[in-house]
């Protein structure tokens, strides 16, 4: 089903990632769609280099200071609460790295327009940089997620390139407490999916850059996101059901 009012905004959390982010934002350019840059907490440079892309980009690009860094999710939720304060329609979320390939945006955008009351979640397709610890580890996320939805509509929980329908996206922001930080990929698409929103994986490449900067901590990350899949799996002892019954009735 397709809408008149599609309305995207792609949102970008940036942490101190001026040169990526400047990289990004010089390439999407090309699609005139209006970009939210998300500064979380950056160190002052960083911000002042935000600011020179919007004076820059007056038309399509804004710039959000948060005074102290939220993390990723934080960011994330804050330029939700702003596209939806502006009235937009839709949310894509790219991160500021330079791991995802900003051509595949007007991709994702379509199938977006095409199924407006899904999330269309990027489904990596890595090349030879890719690190092999970082690889095989997010297996065991994927199988957490799988069990913990009942289901494996979700191919990958991680990717940090995905599009989010903001009707419904913004009712799971008020009914759960999602994770601010680098679970917050992760909590917000079990959530979504418990809420009834359907997802569909768009296929993507992902690039490891030499020189790029990752704020993945991997002992509290990884601590913090092994917490949230227990939460999960004893909520799912009362939430089955629901799950069970919504797809019962929907086929």
């Amino acid at each position: 089903m397709k809408t008149n009012a599609f309305r995207p905004l792609i949102v970008v959390p940036v942490y101190n990632h001026a040169k990526p982010a400047s990289i990004l934002v010089e390439k999407i350019q090309a699609f005139n769609i209006p970009c939210l840059l998300v500064d979380d907490g950056s160190e002052p440079a960083c911000g002042i280099a935000l600011d020179t892309l919007r004076d820059r980009f007056p038309e399509t690009v804004q710039v959000l200071h948060l005074p102290e860094n939220q993390g990723k999710g934080g960011a994330v939720m804050a330029g939700f609460r702003h596209a939806a304060g502006q009235g937009y329609t839709h949310v894509l979320q790219i991160d500021a790295d330079g791991q995802h390939v900003p051509a595949d945006i007007p991709g994702f955008l379509q199938e977006a327009e095409q199924y407006p009351e899904q999330i269309i979640c990027g489904c990596p397709i890595y090349d030879e940089s890719v690190p092999k610890a970082r690889l095989y580890g997010r297996y065991a996320t994927h199988i957490w997620v799988w069990i913990n939805t009942l289901s494996f509509e979700i191919r990958d929980s991680m990717c940090g390139f995905r599009v989010y329908p903001l009707n419904r996206i913004m009712v799971v922001l008020d009914r759960y407490n999602i994770g601010k930080r680098m679970d917050f990929d992760i909590d917000i698409m079990v959530r979504a999916h418990w809420s009834g929103i359907r997802v569909r994986n768009h296929p993507t490449r992902v690039t490891y850059p030499e020189d790029g900067v990752s704020h993945f901590d991997a002992l509290h990350d990884n601590v913090r996101i092994s917490k949230m899949h227990t939460k999960f799996f004893f909520t799912m002892v009362v939430t089955w059901p629901a799950i069970l019954y919504r797809r019962w009735t929907r086929a």
